[in-house]
């Protein structure tokens, strides 16, 4: 019991010097950087799932109203048209890369600049000194728990944005912890949804905007939603893009730009790089997606098993990060994916520093515990992507989740090498169809 105390302490007292070696790092990197989000008109997204399309959707909406707009997501570091990966290994980096993003984006002429805004990235300060104008809520599920301790730390973690940006807070209204989102003050609230009606009450400032989707069709690649007299055809399929959609609406909406305006950009956007992606098209279809958590991985599987119109099968490749994190979700995911595949393999994703055996044995647990037996273990993931293309046959749907677009795969704690899963994909579909003839 002792020992037990004297670890805890000893831990509280390195993650303190931890924060305020990153809290400095903030602080110099604004000093260094001038704190350029001060010229810029400053939109945080926040959220565990759904960020960067999100990201992605607020920059095309902006960028058609005729705005400068640069935007830092877990895929691209864009300054007006300038496009490049973000190869940092990180959605929200530190030690100054943001502030000098955003000085690069205000040099550039850009009025507007959006970030992802992650919960690891406000534990380590990254939020500090920067002046968020727009902070966007877009759901919240369980994740990153062993890392924050508990599900009402990390929800915690996400409302230090809320609590710092006053000017407009965007939320969804129809996520369970909207209560706990809508008592951070600000100047204007806008609030969206599909599910619940929104009455205001009484003792309620005027301050709060409802934006709802109605007349909702979702189609095989896209849905269609009303809002207000305003029809939108979007061609991201899902419901939950459509709840991005309302995000990104509403930031349009409090920057003074019409639904018109809104329509056009969003029924532009025709992908997302890794979300939802369709890699192959023909004579199977092969999807990736980042979908790395439980509730991701049930919406996906539920989008595919709706939009399936042939009696092929259902091939599921995917696999869990390690180095500690969510340790709980691993059996979980493999309950979601058993709902809905024919056959599954399991593969790394990301192991880090863990043992790449155990954390397949983890998610393995989840099959055992449902009694699925129609899956295979390969670690190697490149290896997986190979067998689950042989096994393919005509009219099959293969879903390989986990990565999506993310340009690394941490093989352990000190390599990583370059992935691109969807260029992969292509490479080995090519390999087979000349040894095969065709496959």
């Amino acid at each position: 019991m002792v020992q037990k105390i004297k670890i805890s302490s000893i831990k509280k007292v390195k993650d303190f010097f931890i924060g305020i070696y990153h809290w400095f790092w903030a602080f110099f990197s604004s000093l260094i950087y001038r704190s350029s989000s001060k010229d810029l008109i400053l939109i945080g997204v926040t959220g565990t799932s759904g960020k960067s399309t999100t990201v992605e959707l607020i920059y095309q909406i902006l960028k058609e109203a005729g705005y400068r707009t640069a935007f830092f997501s877990s895929i691209w570091e864009v300054v007006n048209e300038e496009r490049k990966k973000n190869l940092y290994q990180m959605t929200m980096p530190g030690r100054g890369i943001l502030q000098k993003f955003l000085k690069k984006a205000k040099k550039a002429g850009c009025q507007y600049a959006i970030i992802e805004v992650t919960s690891e990235g406000i534990l380590q300060h990254r939020h500090r000194f920067l002046n968020f104008n727009v902070a966007v809520f877009l759901n919240l599920h369980k994740e990153h728990i062993e890392r924050h301790g508990s599900f009402e730390n990390y929800k915690k973690a996400k409302g230090k944005l809320f609590k710092s940006t006053k000017e407009i807070h965007i939320l969804n209204y129809d996520d369970e912890n909207i209560n706990y989102f809508l008592q951070f003050p600000a100047n204007k609230k806008y609030l969206f949804g599909v599910e619940k009606k929104y009455t205001q009450e009484k003792n309620q400032q005027d301050n709060i905007e409802f934006v709802r989707a109605e007349k909702i069709e979702i189609k095989e690649n896209g849905s269609s939603f009303l809002v207000g007299n305003t029809l939108f055809n979007i061609h991201l399929p899902g419901s939950f893009n459509i709840y991005n959609s309302l995000a990104a609406i509403c930031v349009g909406l409090s920057q003074n730009i019409s639904f018109e305006v809104c329509k056009l950009a969003l029924e532009k956007t025709k992908k997302i790089p890794g979300r939802m992606e369709v890699v192959i098209e023909k004579p199977f279809k092969v999807i990736v997606d980042l979908a790395h958590t439980p509730h991701a991985l049930e919406e996906v599987y539920k989008l595919i098993s709706q939009d399936k119109t042939s009696s092929g099968r259902i091939i599921g490749v995917f696999g869990s990060a390690g180095g500690g994190r969510d340790k709980w979700k691993r059996p979980e995911m493999a309950k979601v994916v058993a709902k809905y595949v024919d056959f599954a393999i399991i593969c790394n994703e990301d192991p880090y520093d863990e043992n790449p055996d155990e954390i397949l044995n983890n998610i393995e647990d989840g099959f055992k515990e449902v009694g699925f037996k129609n899956y295979k273990k390969i670690k190697d993931r490149k290896k997986a992507i190979r067998e689950s293309l042989k096994i393919a046959q005509d009219g099959d749907i293969v879903v390989i989740t986990g990565k999506g677009s993310e340009p690394w795969l941490s093989v352990n704690s000190k390599k990583t090498i370059y992935w691109d899963e969807p260029g992969i994909i292509k490479k080995i579909y090519a390999e087979l169809k000349s040894t095969k003839g065709k496959i």
